[in-house]
């Protein structure tokens, strides 16, 4: 933009005002040739003089006795100066005047009437403008491309690290850890260097989490193995069964808190196919005796494999489709793929929720007694926040809205390719 600004700029003030003070050089020259031909008398005479002016002059002057002549102008579609050329002549020359700058490059065929006749002449076009202002053009160019590629091997150098450290942040949001090394200038490098610490924290954090579940899990199993054990020696009562019903219940609330806590963030993202993921989970529902309806939604074109943790992808469905068969009686998972994201729709037929608690219902710990009658078989209200704390690790989202079709509740479970 510069060497543009500073090129039209520098045409302007230079090209044309030189090539405008030429043009008046050679129109005061023509001037004279056409005072020394009417001051003659007639055509013969005149030609004889506008021979000699011609020679001193360097001009090459002849009469003609042709009839009137026609004030035109011609030049070429890109020839710069001749528009300036052909109004300073034609602003110079109280006479007739037909200006030719398009049959010969290198000349300017001009016509003049006079008293005596038509005044032909041939001037070079070095006399009239400034020769070879495509050079400027072409050095503006050259300069313009070398200082471009200067520029683009420069900002590529250092743009290069910065789209790393995106690709990096944004594949570790998704649950992978790509491998990265902080270069470029010194802020980029902080830069990374602040995000590798984050992760390490980060992974280190979760690798603890993960141990100390681990152990609490096994701490709490083991108390809850003796009581089963002490239950079963019992004597078949009433209170022993009501005992026996009271452990299954803290078991599986054990398991959904340990799940929720765990979350799987550990596990790598593996080539997955979504739609033999959804097959197993809407088998797994058909042996409790549940009906499910399985629906695919996508081309061929956008590939079936997609970077998952298929265990987590899978547990996150099958709370799902477990509440989803819970509080209704139709039950259908879809699966959608295109070549920008994979979606899960789980739908069903029963009460929903209202549209003003479906932010609430995603958090941990909630159970909403109007919306969704509670489960009375250890349910704590963390299945959809499991299911949204799989699909934020994926860097996706998951969506409550009402079922179009069903009535009921739909589950949107969006992950990003």
């Amino acid at each position: 933009m510069l060497q543009l600004i500073v090129g039209l700029v520098f045409f302007q003030r230079h090209y044309l005002r030189v090539t405008e003070q030429l043009s008046e050089g050679v129109a005061l020259e023509l001037g004279l040739a056409i005072r020394e031909a009417e001051s003659s008398g007639d055509r013969e005479t005149a030609a004889q003089r506008l021979s000699s002016i011609g020679d001193a002059l360097n001009l090459d002057l002849s009469m003609d006795s042709g009839g009137t002549i026609l004030p035109e102008s011609r030049r070429r579609a890109f020839d710069a100066t001749g528009s300036r050329i052909i109004s300073t002549l034609e602003a110079s020359i109280d006479r007739p005047i037909s200006i030719d700058l398009a049959s010969e490059s290198r000349n300017a065929l001009i016509t003049i009437a006079t008293s005596v006749g038509s005044l032909d002449t041939r001037i070079p076009r070095s006399r009239l403008a400034v020769s070879n202002p495509h050079q400027l053009l072409v050095l503006m160019l050259m300069a313009s491309l070398v200082l471009g590629t200067l520029s683009v091997l420069f900002l590529r150098n250092q743009v290069k690290p910065i789209r790393k450290l995106a690709e990096a942040a944004e594949a570790f949001g998704k649950g992978r850890s790509l491998p990265f090394r902080p270069t470029g200038a010194e802020e980029v490098r902080r830069a990374g260097n602040a995000f590798l610490a984050m992760r390490s924290r980060l992974e280190r954090q979760i690798d603890q989490r993960t141990q100390m579940l681990s152990g609490v899990s096994h701490d709490l199993r083991t108390p809850l193995t003796r009581m089963k054990l002490t239950v079963a020696l019992m004597e078949p009562t009433e209170e022993s069964r009501d005992i026996e019903d009271d452990i299954k219940q803290m078991e599986r609330m054990l398991a959904e808190f340990l799940a929720f806590a765990r979350a799987d963030i550990l596990e790598q993202a593996d080539p997955t196919d979504p739609f033999e993921l959804a097959d197993g989970v809407a088998d797994s529902l058909r042996r409790l005796g549940r009906s499910i309806v399985r629906v695919d939604e996508g081309s061929a074109s956008a590939g079936r494999q997609v970077h998952l943790r298929a265990t987590s992808i899978q547990r996150a469905l099958q709370n799902l489709v477990s509440n989803a068969a819970r509080h209704g009686e139709t039950v259908r998972l879809t699966v959608a793929l295109t070549k920008r994201r994979v979606e899960f729709k789980v739908e069903d037929d029963g009460p929903g929720i209202a549209p003003e608690k479906q932010a609430e219902a995603l958090l941990p710990f909630v159970r909403l007694d109007d919306a969704r009658t509670q489960n009375t078989e250890g349910n704590v209200g963390l299945g959809l926040s499991i299911a949204m704390d799989v699909a934020r690790s994926h860097g996706g989202v998951l969506e409550l809205d009402r079922s179009p079709d069903l009535g009921g509740l739909r589950a949107t479970l969006s992950i990003p390719r």
